[in-house]
């Protein structure tokens, strides 16, 4: 049976504020090197002026939003659930996701603002996030459009949505809506070392019981399965999950495992410029292959080369990518 959408997304729905600092800036502003902090209002108010002569560009995000657009881009259909504010910054969010082709199911409940993601990048490329939730952190069950998930191939979320127990009610209603529904698969992304280490355990219970595709970097697959080497662990979530585990390991490039079948996928070679949004354009370029019924070396040609040509430029994802390249790699054996 046709769905109206390939993939229904939920994440926290930040506007970006992406800055080049160097390193002795990033010790100043205290965050941790290549992870994700969470922020209070008072502390990202702070940060933000000590970073802002370094400010090099602005636009609606979050994890989840990157890869739902990166999907349409790359010529399927999504969705995407938050909140954001009755302000500049979450008018600008809805409009941005509508013109990219990803329908906004955007809540406004609540006094707050738009939640704000401040993206600071060194000159190894390394990207540092220190992240103000905002009204995304009250994301609640009645947010969830039960019709567009049952109207979806898959559902993807990620662990940032982990921090709250608002959001934990409405992802675990979110996953139990798929389940119900039959066809819809359940796919996670780890999305960052400290999100496993603060949660595993709920991670474990998740992967367990509801999911079926997990995303996850080194660093998050070693951290979940306690293995030693990448492809144990591919191998070990795979096994919990009962379906696809997709690792991703910087210039090693990654892993798709299913069962015991193991697809290596070598990196897409580009010169990097900043890693911002690169995971995200993965797991668009997977869900975007297996949407299609690709085979799995295919599909992770696709996010490969999605993933670099996202590397090969400052901001978390593309204006644009370019079919063609992508129709070649489909018709690739």
């Amino acid at each position: 049976m046709s769905k109206r959408f390939d993939v229904f997304g939920m994440c926290n729905a930040l506007f970006d504020l992406q800055a080049e600092v160097n390193e002795e800036l990033l010790g100043e502003v205290g965050l941790a090197k290549g992870g994700m902090t969470l922020l209070s209002d008072t502390e990202q108010k702070a940060i933000v002026p000590q970073v802002y002569r370094h400010i090099v560009n602005t636009e609606s995000g979050g994890s989840g939003a990157n890869t739902m657009i990166g999907v349409t881009q790359l010529g399927g259909s999504a969705a995407f659930t938050s909140r954001v504010g009755a302000d500049e910054h979450g008018r600008a969010y809805r409009d941005g996701l509508a013109k990219q082709g990803v329908q906004p199911n955007l809540g406004e409940g609540g006094p707050g603002e738009t939640g704000v993601c401040l993206i600071l990048i060194t000159p190894d490329a390394q990207r540092t996030m220190g992240t103000y939730l905002g009204l995304a952190r009250h994301l609640e069950v009645s947010d969830i459009i039960e019709s567009d998930i049952r109207a979806s191939r898959y559902i993807y979320v990620t662990g940032y949505l982990w921090d709250t127990d608002t959001q934990k009610e409405a992802v675990l209603h979110a996953m139990e809506t798929a389940k119900r529904a039959g066809d819809v698969r359940v796919s996670f992304s780890l999305s960052d070392p400290f999100c496993v280490y603060r949660h595993k355990g709920e991670f474990l219970e998740l992967l367990t019981k509801y999911v079926d595709v997990v995303f996850a970097n080194r660093e998050e697959a070693l951290a979940i399965t306690d293995k030693e080497t990448v492809e144990e662990a591919a191998l070990a979530l795979a096994e919990m999950t009962g379906g696809l585990a997709a690792v991703t390991s910087d210039k090693d490039g990654s892993l798709l495992v299913r069962g015991t079948q193991i697809v290596r996928i070598p990196v897409y070679p580009v010169a990097a410029l900043d890693t911002t949004g690169a995971g995200d354009m993965y797991a668009a370029g997977i869900l975007y292959g297996l949407t299609q019924d690709l085979p799995l070396s295919i599909t992770g040609r696709i996010a490969s080369y999605a993933a670099a040509q996202v590397v090969a430029r400052i901001g978390p994802r593309l204006p644009a990518i370019d079919r063609e390249a992508v129709e070649v790699i489909k018709r690739s054996s």
